[in-house]
């Protein structure tokens, strides 16, 4: 990580003061480490963990009793997923996986994919957005200045994962994310609702939205509350360490890496690799770094020796970018080097979800939304931008 002269970094993980919502404690620890332990002792592993998730795995097939499928498993093609269908399979639970392809999935990823499903004999529930339709909301945040580019694909991917359940009747989706690995998101790196999606697309969108499963916030709430459904993250439970994940998935079932996180889709590496870092000054590689550290997986100078290596973006995926989004290398440059604007200049949901903050501390209490998501959206005392 290129040193930062005068600028007052966390002593424990890789966070520093340029870090959106940070404080350090006498220590010198940051408030996001501080998240990370009050996390772990809320989430166990070990003895505890398992008997929790033991415990939550008989919930959910009591839950899926008489039905086809007892939950959902979003899959991607990345380690965490696969690692966690894997799980869900020895756990002796009946997944239905589901998939939002945006049209950029990696060919390894995609290949991980069927090659996953096919050796646990997993059915697939997809939605495949039209390809120049899905482009369009690209350049509609790359036109506005935005730094949340890639926000319509968590939007497509929660959408997927609750029609799934309704098209079956399943009440809970099983979430790969584990805050040992992945980290605790800075609060005010990125935000996204599905009003903030349809309101930057209107104003610099060109083709109407008919493909995209777009995320309404009354849907949102028929979902999570009419209807029940459940948001869990087994991997809370489990000591989930993603280089023997991977050597695991890579000998029992073919699976390949692909060069990074969120490297197996080719925007998303577009994302991570070239845009954030070159347009708006952020490594996301910290998050992920950071997680290790915290956990105990990463010594923090390994993974600031790792930070001073710039991160890597194949030249053909560049190019792939600025083709399928109608860009020539001019506009491109010109777009790169535009003021930054930010979404409270647009249409959102934030307002609405901070006077519902009671509704959504009872929905994250019944695991209805995520923790993460009360603490970013409809805690008041927290400034997301």
């Amino acid at each position: 990580m290129t040193t930062k002269p005068n600028i007052v970094s966390c002593a424990r993980c890789l966070y520093d003061e340029t870090t959106p919502s940070i404080s350090f404690d006498e220590a010198g620890v940051c408030n996001y480490c501080a998240m990370h332990d009050n996390l772990d002792r809320e989430y166990p592993i070990g003895v505890n963990g398992g008997v929790r998730l033991k415990a939550l795995a008989e919930e959910i097939r009591a839950s899926g009793k008489g039905k086809r499928y007892d939950c959902v498993v979003g899959v991607s093609g990345g380690c965490d997923s696969s690692y966690l269908l894997v799980k869900m399979i020895e756990l002796g639970l009946r997944p239905l996986a589901a998939h939002f392809d945006n049209t950029w999935n990696s060919p390894i990823a995609t290949q991980n994919i069927y090659n996953l499903l096919e050796r646990l004999n997993v059915d697939l529930f997809t939605i495949v957005v039209n390809n120049k339709e899905y482009d369009d909301i690209y350049r509609s945040f790359m036109l506005a200045g935005l730094k949340e580019v890639d926000a319509a694909t968590d939007i497509g991917l929660a959408a997927t994962l609750y029609r799934a359940c309704e098209k079956y009747g399943i009440k809970y989706i099983i979430e790969g994310h584990s805050f040992r690995t992945e980290g605790v998101s800075p609060l005010g790196w990125a935000y996204v609702d599905g009003k903030y999606i349809a309101s930057v697309h209107k104003k610099f969108g060109k083709l109407p939205l008919k493909t995209f499963p777009n995320l309404s916030l009354f849907n949102f709430l028929r979902w999570t509350t009419v209807s029940n459904i459940k948001k869990v993250r087994p991997l809370y439970f489990i000591d989930y360490r993603k280089e023997e994940a991977k050597k695991f998935l890579a000998q029992n079932y073919g699976w390949q890496w692909y060069g990074g996180h969120h490297l197996e889709n080719r925007f998303a590496a577009f994302c991570h690799a070239y845009l954030y870092p070159n347009r708006f000054g952020v490594d996301m590689r910290t998050l992920g770094y950071s997680a290790l550290i915290r956990s105990g997986q990463m010594k923090r100078e390994e993974g600031a020796a790792l930070m001073t290596k710039p991160p890597q973006l194949e030249p053909e995926i560049l190019d792939m970018v600025k083709q399928r989004l109608g860009f020539s290398d001019e506009e491109f440059e010109r777009v790169m080097t535009m003021s930054h604007h930010d979404y409270t200049e647009y249409k959102t949901y934030k307002k609405t979800f901070e006077r519902l903050s009671w509704l959504f501390w009872i929905l994250y209490k019944f695991n209805r939304v995520p923790k993460s998501f009360y603490m970013k959206y409809a805690n008041r005392k927290l400034k997301v931008s």
